[in-house]
C-alpha cells in the first residue's frame, strides 16, 4: 500500500504520559476484524476513549478538546505486547504522522515504519520537557525534519537528532512501501541481471 511521502511536520501534538502502553490497549484484539487497514482508528485506544457502557470517556486525552494535531507524543516503552500490525494501523488511521517517546517496542517500530510512521526517539530529558511544554500550552508545536532527523519543540527552542534506519528514511522521504521501492528499483535490478 502507497504510503504518503514524508518531508517536513509542524504540528501541535497530543500528550498521552502513561508508560509501558501495549498493542492492546492501543487498538483491543475484539477489533481486529476487517481485511483492510482503514477502519482502525475509529478504535485507537477504544478502551480508554470510552466507558463501558459507550459514551465517551471525557478525562481521555483524545476526547480533550484543548488537544489536537497529528503527533503523539507518548510514555516510555511504548507499543510492547503482541507484534499485531493493526496497532499501527489504529494510530496512522487516527491522523497521526508520528509518535515520539523515548523508547518504542522493536516489532511496533518496524510495523509503524512498514507502514508510514513515523517513530521518533527522544532523551527522556527531551521527553518530560516536551509533556512538561504541552502540558502548560497546549499550541505548543513540534517539528520534525526527516531528511534532517531532527525533532524541535518550538515554544522551548529545543532540538534533538534521532536515529532512523537509511532504507526505512528513504521509503518515508519517498512514500514508499516495500513493494513500491522494488519496482522503483526494477531498471536497476534488470541491468544487473544482464551483467
Amino acid at each position: 500500500m502507497p504510503i504518503d511521502k514524508f518531508e517536513t511536520l509542524q504540528s501541535t501534538a497530543i500528550p498521552l504520559p502513561i508508560e509501558n502502553v501495549d498493542t492492546d490497549q492501543i487498538i483491543p484484539a475484539r477489533f481486529l476484524k476487517a481485511t483492510e487497514r482503514k477502519g482502525f482508528g475509529d478504535n485507537l485506544f477504544r478502551d480508554w476513549r470510552y466507558q463501558k457502557d459507550g459514551s465517551q470517556n471525557d478525562d481521555f486525552v483524545l476526547n480533550d478538546d484543548r488537544y489536537s494535531g497529528s503527533i503523539l507524543v507518548a510514555g516510555k516503552n511504548f507499543g510492547s505486547g503482541s507484534s499485531r500490525e493493526h496497532a499501527a494501523w489504529a494510530i496512522y488511521d487516527h491522523g497521526f504522522k508520528v509518535v515520539v517517546s523515548s523508547f518504542f517496542a522493536d516489532i511496533f517500530k518496524g510495523n509503524a515504519l512498514n507502514n508510514g510512521l513515523l517513530p521518533v526517539v527522544v532523551s527522556e530529558s527531551f521527553l518530560e520537557k516536551t509533556f512538561d511544554a504541552i502540558e502548560k500550552d497546549a499550541t505548543t508545536k513540534l517539528t520534525v525534519d526527516l531528511e534532517a532527523q531532527t525533532i524541535t519543540n518550538e515554544a522551548l527552542g529545543l532540538s534533538e537528532s534521532f536515529e532512523i534506519n537509511p532504507y526505512k528514511k528513504e521509503c518515508l522521504l519517498k512514500g514508499y512501501d516495500d513493494i513500491d521501492y522494488l519496482i522503483h528499483m526494477k531498471s536497476d535490478i534488470e541491468s544487473f541481471e544482464k551483467k
